[in-house]
């Protein structure tokens, strides 16, 4: 489906920003007034990144006649679930009382230590997804 495609690069795209310009200086910034450092559409923008890379999971890639399967968009789907995942788990960290367990430091050290790698990662896969929309993994 189009509307998803289109959702899913950019998606990709805003959260890869959103995962960059967090907390590090000297990343261009469209505009001050605007609020990207705001949790609560960090905590959006990641849950819809996770919902549409499911369903981007789901919708099948038509090729001519040839259709594949759930493996067809698989890199804009992980890049998706990861940017998502860890503004998620940033909202949460933040938010929650409970104290840290092996599993969160877990996820601090690997996702969280780096956000910025996977926030590249994330818009350079959007601006190949755009370019190159009907390669098999892309």
């Amino acid at each position: 489906m189009l509307q998803i495609y289109f959702l899913s690069i950019v998606l990709n795209a805003f959260a890869g920003y959103l995962l960059i310009s967090g907390d590090s200086e000297g990343v261009p910034r469209f505009k001050e007034g605007l609020p990207f450092k705001d949790e609560t559409l960090r905590l959006i923008t990641g849950i819809f990144t996770v919902v549409v890379g499911f369903l981007k999971l789901l919708a099948p890639v038509r090729d001519g006649e040839t259709v594949v399967y759930v493996i067809g968009d698989l890199i804009p789907v992980l890049a998706g679930f990861l940017a998502g995942f860890i503004l998620v788990f940033e909202y949460y960290r933040t938010r929650s009382s409970i104290e840290e367990s092996e599993q969160t430091e877990k996820i601090d050290r690997i996702l969280i230590s780096n956000k910025k790698v996977i926030g590249f990662a994330a818009l350079i896969v959007a601006g190949l997804h755009f370019l190159f929309a009907r390669f098999l993994l892309l």
